[in-house]
């Protein structure tokens, strides 16, 4: 699958990011614990997590950033880069509930020769219920520095 790039030019002021859907099971919960190498049996060991007070097992909050990472570079395509992403988790998530990540532009500006975009991003549950919210600040490329470059 090819990646479309975006460009600062294409970017307006509070456009809306396409949502990407994620439907984590207790597997992925389990390999994420390996990739990250933290073994919380509160993810993975529904017998732990209830006497922990939980319904289930919890999707890890890391796991959750991962996925508005996702969302961010998807929509920002393979030329650009996170430069700054931050997450709060509010509430828990848990497996085989879709998790819908979301995006909105808060405002595009060029600092240090850099075409920066920040976006206000978030993840809902099944429910539409807000789970994580964050800030991002993306590094896109420009027409015009793609104009500048010399010829060969």
């Amino acid at each position: 699958m090819t990646r479309v790039q975006l460009y600062y030019e294409d970017v307006k002021h509070g456009a809306e990011l396409p949502s990407i859907i994620k439907v984590p099971t207790t597997i992925d919960l389990v390999r994420y614990c390996a990739a990250a190498n933290d073994f919380s049996p509160i993810h993975f060991d529904e017998p732990y997590a209830r006497a922990r007070g939980m319904h289930s097992v919890i999707v890890q909050g890391f796991f959750k950033a991962a996925c508005l990472g996702q969302l961010l570079t998807d929509w920002a395509g393979p030329k650009s880069w996170v430069k700054r992403i931050a997450t709060k988790y509010q509430r828990v998530n848990v497996p085989n509930d879709p998790m819908t990540c979301r995006g909105r532009v808060l405002k595009k500006y060029m600092h240090a020769g850099d075409y920066l975009v920040e976006v206000d991003i978030w993840l809902e549950n099944g429910q539409g219920e807000v789970t994580t919210n964050g800030q991002a600040t993306v590094v896109l490329p420009s027409r015009l520095s793609l104009n500048e470059q010399p010829a060969e």
